[in-house]
């Protein structure tokens, strides 16, 4: 038996049209997808991802039929599904190292994300550092060790949309249009881990978001945005082909259940019926 986890992500920091193409920088929360690999037959619940990256592992390693036995994959997840919490990605990723610890071998992250993108595209939560990622084709991986300190309240709301869903709905010329705004995004996010500045890491992501509004708008965006600039918080960030939205809080000034009370006598909360308070932590599969 061998066992791996992966945490799901907020939703992303940044997204967008980066130095010529898609690239996103996902948020790693406290979260985790967890699996399970050991001898025996398949349940009959198993998540059809999961098994086509067990068997890709297999292959990877050069196994042949009748190499190994039977193997069951067993995965423990409250993340929600098509939210824009990284789901996928934490199922697959998590199987891929528990595969791998299973045949006593190892994966790098570069082959763990090669791995994933061969079956859909792949959040930067496989990488330990918050990277800026070509979460499409793996052409671009740029890491940033920083790791700020930071709760995130998450709005979820009742809707579901799937990354594949969104991106058969809207095409390059969106995204490529907001390159210029995107660009500033980028250029604050890198001045934000240079500096250590949590602020500037909050005014990248919310101009992350707020470009995104031009093709997946968020319910009550504005009044969100209200809400960050009246308990000043750091900033907000939203699953950019996801539902979800997170508030970027310092666990030193500001009270989640306060914020979230607020929220819900204003009436933003009647667009996003589950609230959970998490914080942001490092990336990679553990």
């Amino acid at each position: 038996m061998a066992d791996a986890r992966c945490p799901a992500s907020c939703g992303e920091l940044i997204q967008g049209w980066i130095a010529g193409g898609e690239k996103l920088i996902s948020c790693p929360i406290d979260w985790y997808s967890e699996v399970e690999v050991s001898e025996g037959e398949p349940a009959a619940d198993e998540r059809p991802l999961s098994r086509r990256m067990l068997q890709q592992v297999i292959d990877y390693f050069g196994y042949q039929t009748g190499d190994i036995p039977p193997l069951r994959i067993d995965c423990r997840s409250t993340i929600p599904i098509a939210k824009g919490l990284a789901s996928s990605t934490a199922d697959i990723a998590a199987t891929a190292i528990a595969t791998a610890r299973f045949l006593h071998r190892s994966l790098d992250e570069c082959q763990l994300a090669d791995l994933c993108l061969r079956l859909e595209p792949t959040d930067s939560t496989v990488f330990r550092a918050l990277t800026l990622f070509d979460h499409r084709h793996g052409s671009c991986h740029i890491a940033h060790p920083w790791l700020p300190v930071l709760d995130i309240v998450i709005l979820e709301s009742a809707d579901t949309l799937t990354t594949a869903a969104f991106h058969s709905h809207i095409g390059t010329d969106p995204v490529r249009q907001q390159a210029e705004i995107l660009d500033r995004a980028w250029q604050l996010f890198q001045t934000a881990c240079r500096s250590g500045s949590r602020r500037k890491l909050g005014e990248a992501a919310t101009l992350s978001a707020a470009a995104s509004e031009l093709f997946l708008p968020k319910p009550a965006f504005d009044a969100l945005l209200r809400a960050v600039e009246r308990h000043d918080l750091f900033g907000l960030n939203v699953a950019h082909s996801g539902t979800v939205v997170g508030l970027l809080l310092d666990p030193q000034r500001h009270d989640p259940g306060r914020l979230i009370a607020e929220l819900a006598q204003s009436g933003v909360l009647r667009h996003y019926p589950r609230q959970h308070v998490t914080r942001m932590v490092p990336g990679g599969v553990r």
